[in-house]
């Protein structure tokens, strides 16, 4: 078991890293891979910089510094996160790296993966959200016990959703839009590859058109386009958000113990100075949270 689990490899999670693996907590950073950070050309309003720096440039710098202080980096993306299994507190992670699932436990977690959710430019969506769509599996799936659903998307977040969904719904089929499924496909899930046109319904959703003209009857659709991000990760716990940013108090500490939160998924400006004052705070927040059930 990890003392603290960092997901999201940005300023927020490197920076809780570097306090958490310094004050000798075994550390591991998940990372899926280039966020916002990548695309900043030039950073220039950043304390400490004799030039400009570029966003990749300054990613990299941060993945020195955590080898430094002995942090273990994995490139591989968060798809899951739930409780631990035993009486002691902890949480568990599951990922996706080159295809193969992974599963990791700690005792405590830093959301620092961004807070961008991607929504589905699909006619019916939107009006439907909340009656028949949602966008949580863990949170909904419960009411669709027995039920029709379906998982719009093609990675690895949309085949963890559906596998989960499978053990609860009547039938679940995995709907990629048109596009090419990048992650195996669970035991118990139906594969659709058709383009879709729309979701149909009147005071609940009733079927799923396709381009093509024709329908399949669906009582709930999941939306789990791209990847996971720290608030999808949060709402999943019943974490406190607003407005899709992830509540927390002036350590970063969210509503539930163990679980912190920092950088964009937060509330507060989205700028780089600020992940990292958000990242250091929560490293230092889940210091002292480890190291009193070290005592307990």
């Amino acid at each position: 078991m990890k003392d603290v689990i960092i997901i999201g490899g940005g300023p927020a999670g490197v920076s809780a890293a570097l306090y958490t693996a310094r004050a000798g907590l075994s550390t591991c950073v998940l990372d899926r891979g280039p966020g916002a950070l990548a695309k900043a050309a030039s950073i220039e309003n950043y304390y400490g910089l004799a030039a400009p720096l570029s966003g990749p440039d300054l990613h990299e710098t941060g993945l020195r510094q955590l080898a430094g202080v002995g942090a273990e980096y994995r490139r591989e993306e968060a798809v899951g996160l739930g409780y631990g299994p035993g009486a002691a507190p902890s949480f568990l992670v599951n990922t996706s790296g080159d295809g193969e699932p992974g599963l990791y436990e700690a005792r405590a977690v830093i959301l620092a993966a961004g807070s961008a959710r991607k929504t589905v430019n699909l006619p019916g969506a939107a009006a439907l959200e909340g009656r028949g769509v949602s966008y949580c599996a863990v949170c909904d799936g419960f009411f669709f016990k027995g039920k029709r659903v379906c998982v719009l998307g093609d990675g690895a977040y949309a085949v963890h959703e559906a596998a989960y969904l499978a053990g609860l719904a009547a039938s679940v089929v995995l709907l990629t839009g048109g596009e090419t499924l990048s992650a195996g496909l669970p035991d118990g899930v139906e594969l659709e590859t058709r383009p879709l046109a729309g979701l149909e319904g009147k005071n609940r959703l009733e079927r799923v058109r396709f381009a093509d003209g024709k329908a399949l009857d669906m009582d709930g659709c999941f939306i789990a386009l791209g990847t996971a991000s720290s608030t999808d990760f949060a709402r999943k716990l019943g974490v406190l958000a607003e407005k899709n940013q992830i509540v927390t108090d002036q350590e970063q500490r969210t509503n539930v113990p163990g679980l912190f939160a920092a950088g964009d998924c937060a509330q507060g400006v989205n700028q780089v100075a600020v992940a990292a004052g958000q990242g250091a705070v929560a490293g230092l927040a889940a210091i002292r949270y480890v190291k009193g059930l070290t005592k307990a």
